[in-house]
């Protein structure tokens, strides 16, 4: 966006200014001194021309840009009072001749304001070395983020333009560290996809290519060996549509591709054909798996297909980390926000250490990438993204006498 430089406008406040002080100047002379017609009038063309020469000399400086182009401000401040201060001195000395009838009071007159335009001067100098000081600061904190140095902020000092700019500055140094720490993440993010991702797929394929070869050469006579390597074989291959089917879901949710068939649903019919269908699961590995679900529940205004998912994933998170013998429940109330469904197991529960990276894609707490243990890494994050998806919340917490709990709600 390009930004326009209003350059009259500067000198229109300052002429405004000036006359308004040459108006306020001759009012308070002809009320406090009354002086003959031809002395007021003398006086009026006096701080008239003074006046003019002021704003023209404003006009000047805005125009050429004197002010602008000088290489320090220090110089541009000192100068103003530099001006101001020989324009002062010119005056009353003019005045003062043209006015004054004794040298002696002339002298002393000129005396006394050579002083004070000293004092003016050195006071000038004063508050324009505080102001560059200040903008130096300013300066340097810049040059040490511009050489990569994000955790430096600039001194903010005062409650002026110059302090509102430096909190404004570390505002800006806080996101670009933000960001940078994000990029950091998703760098190390994207290596770690690419190395987890070819482990979990290159595993699987070089067991369906091992069964391929050996089925293709002949290898297994036996019917029941053959039977078993097919098994192996579809099992392997709906590893691989899973995982495939997560990265697909993953790639939506990131590009705000999802689009939502919200219909009053059953969560009572989602519940009870996930508890069904991790039955056979649940009773190979000696799990008790149940439910149970109150009253005004249903209907629930959702996307029956995605929240099916989500129970999926959390009951077949919760077997996979509940050893034999132990229980896996699955909740389901009504809630101040709407519904509330709990996945409670009793298992061995998380580091409470890992429990902000949970819903990480890719973060497994089990860090081998063994497949007995664990798939790549997506299914908390895809739960998560299709519980935010419908406006709802999802957490997890470590249960005091063992185990963990996943809870997620729908809004009403």
């Amino acid at each position: 966006m390009k930004i326009i430089e209003n350059k009259s406008r500067p000198v229109i406040q300052m002429g405004i200014g000036v006359v308004l002080v040459l108006l306020s100047a001759l009012g308070i002379f002809y009320l406090v001194m009354r002086p003959p017609l031809a002395d007021f009038k003398f006086i009026t063309y006096f701080f008239s021309t003074a006046s003019f020469v002021v704003i023209l000399a404003g006009f000047l400086a805005f125009h050429f840009g004197w002010l602008r182009n000088l290489p320090r401000i220090r110089w541009a401040v000192f100068g103003t009072y530099a001006i101001s201060s020989l324009i002062t001195f010119l005056t009353i000395w003019l005045a003062a001749r043209l006015m004054f009838a004794s040298e002696h009071d002339f002298l002393l007159g000129m005396i006394l304001l050579f002083f004070s335009s000293g004092i003016n001067l050195i006071l000038g100098y004063y508050f324009s070395q505080a102001l560059t000081q200040r903008i130096s600061s300013l300066r340097n904190t810049l040059r040490e983020v511009q050489g990569g140095n994000l955790a430096t902020r600039a001194l903010v000092s005062g409650r002026d333009e110059v302090a509102e700019l430096a909190n404004t500055f570390n505002s800006f140094v806080d996101q670009l560290q933000t960001v940078e720490r994000k990029k950091k993440e998703l760098d190390t993010l994207r290596r770690d996809l690419i190395a987890w991702v070819g482990h979990d797929l290159q595993t699987p394929l070089a067991s369906i290519r091992a069964i391929v070869e050996a089925l293709a050469d002949d290898m297994v006579d036996d019917r029941s060996t053959r039977e078993r390597y097919l098994r192996t074989a579809k099992r392997e291959l709906q590893a691989l549509s899973s995982l495939l089917d997560d990265l697909f879901e993953l790639s939506q949710l990131d590009a705000g591709g999802i689009k939502l068939e919200l219909q009053r649903n059953s969560m009572t019919d989602l519940i009870s054909d996930a508890l069904e269908s991790f039955s056979a699961l649940s009773q190979e590995r000696g799990i008790t798996l149940d439910g149970a679900i109150e009253a005004e529940v249903d209907p629930v205004v959702m996307d029956a297909k995605r929240i099916g998912r989500v129970i999926d994933n959390l009951i077949s998170n919760a077997l996979r980390f509940t050893p034999e013998g132990g229980n896996v429940r699955v909740l389901a109330r009504p809630a101040a926000e709407g519904v509330e469904v709990e996945i409670r197991d009793s298992g061995q529960g998380f580091d409470p250490d890992d429990l902000p990276y949970l819903f990480d894609r890719f973060f497994r707490g089990e860090k081998s990438r063994n497949r007995e243990t664990g798939g790549v890494g997506l299914g908390l994050a895809i739960a998560k993204g299709f519980v935010e998806a419908h406006g709802g919340h999802i957490d997890a917490q470590s249960i005091p006498e063992g185990g963990s709990s996943f809870r997620f709600t729908i809004p009403a």
